[in-house]
């Protein structure tokens, strides 16, 4: 090597013989004031000396904070070995899965299938709006009227053309919550809960049953936001499910969610506000019960509660994803050496 010392700069070499043979490729690092090279043994086992020649050479000295003696060497071998035996019992007890293979096997499974539906959607929904939205300004040119009412046909058919896949996507969801129940995987029961019946709440019971809402523009920005959080988070946990982890992936699952989970939240919100006044108007799903008093329990009562139930479930959901963000994305603790 080159460098810089009591005689200036000089290249620098040496060579050790040593007692016996070694790994052939040393590892080196390289610090501010020093130059580290670790010579691995071929075998483990004590060396009267470092080199064949009995004198040891004039520029070698030995480091003393690293310094075993022959005991010492034998007893660190010894806890190695006991180590080793310990952890080779404890991987015995440990019953093994006969099912772990097929298990992960249905995971990667699920979770392709959930990220080509959402695919899908974001796509055919992008491809739409910049197709419809071209066209459109072309005929803005010639007439203001027109222009605006095509400009949102994105818009108004977004559930005519998207539903089908949404209702499946979103069927397919519940089994989130039976392999959080049954442990096939370590996701807290809850915010599963939360967020799969929040959304088919949403799709099913409102959405779907009234056909005054399906034409609403807030449908575009609700599955809009379902989508595009599918799109990092359903890939994410299928490579996780085979021990790979893509560091740019990893941060958009974490991050994205930041913007997109309340704008999904509020275009929830947006759409059962608008809804309440079609159920008062045409009295669905609402219960007229047998009693004297004829008491008759509102759907637009149920709605304006579970409005407040919609943003507590949005809290403990944005509390348990930054959690994990934490967990996944913060700092990592030194490890003492």
């Amino acid at each position: 090597a080159q460098g810089h010392g009591a005689k200036g700069d000089n290249i620098y070499e040496f060579e050790i013989e040593f007692l016996e043979p070694v790994e052939p490729k040393p590892v080196c690092r390289v610090t501010q004031r020093q130059l580290n090279i670790t010579v691995q043994k071929k075998e483990s086992n004590w060396w009267e000396r470092l080199t064949k020649q009995e004198k040891r050479p004039l520029f070698l000295a030995p480091d003393f904070d690293r310094w075993l003696d022959e005991s010492d060497a034998e007893m660190e071998l010894k806890e190695k070995e006991e180590e080793k035996i310990n952890k080779m019992k404890i991987e015995s007890r440990v019953p093994k899965d006969p099912f772990k293979h097929l298990k992960k096997g249905y995971l990667i499974m699920y979770n392709l299938v959930q990220f080509l539906g959402f695919s899908w959607i974001f796509v055919n929904m992008t491809v739409r709006l910049f197709i419809l939205g071209k066209g459109n300004m072309e005929i803005y040119l010639f007439s203001k009227m027109v222009g605006f009412l095509c400009l949102t046909d994105s818009f108004y058919d977004t559930f005519h053309t998207i539903s089908d896949m949404m209702y499946f996507c979103q069927t397919l969801a519940l089994m989130e919550i039976m392999n959080s129940l049954i442990g096939l995987v370590r996701s807290p029961l809850i915010p599963a809960v939360v967020q799969v019946f929040g959304r088919n709440f949403v799709l099913f019971v409102i959405l779907g049953s009234l056909e005054e809402m399906q034409s609403k523009p807030v449908v575009f920005f609700i599955f809009y936001f379902w989508s595009i959080i599918e799109l990092f988070r359903y890939p994410y946990y299928m490579l996780s499910c085979i021990g790979i982890e893509w560091k740019p992936l990893t941060w958009l699952r974490y991050t994205v969610w930041i913007p997109l989970y309340p704008l999904g939240g509020l275009a929830e919100a947006v759409c059962i506000v608008q809804s309440i006044p079609i159920f008062s108007e045409t009295g669905k799903f609402s219960l007229g019960l047998p009693n004297p008093l004829n008491v008759t329990i509102q759907f637009p009562f149920v709605l304006q509660i579970y409005l407040i139930a919609l943003f507590l479930g949005i809290f403990v959901n944005f509390r348990h994803l930054y959690k994990q963000r934490k967990q996944h994305l913060g700092p990592k603790k030194r490890k003492m050496k």
